[in-house]
């Protein structure tokens, strides 16, 4: 599980970038750039599900005080 977790994070990065390269490259017209946010924020929204689905479940559990 905290493979999948480390591979999104390393997709969320990955897209950040191509979202700059996008920005830094803005043809008119291209939708580079918004389609890197637009994976970005979906991976991150899934990441936050799969924690908050993994809590649920009792994948794992959160250290205890």
């Amino acid at each position: 599980m905290k493979l999948v977790i480390l591979f999104l994070l390393a997709c969320i990065v990955l897209a950040l970038f191509w979202g700059l390269t996008g920005l830094l490259k803005a043809e008119h017209g291209s939708q580079r750039l918004v389609r890197s946010l637009t994976l970005r924020v979906g991976l991150s929204i899934g990441l936050f599900l799969l924690l908050l689905l993994g809590a649920l479940f009792g994948w794992w559990r959160p250290h205890q005080v």
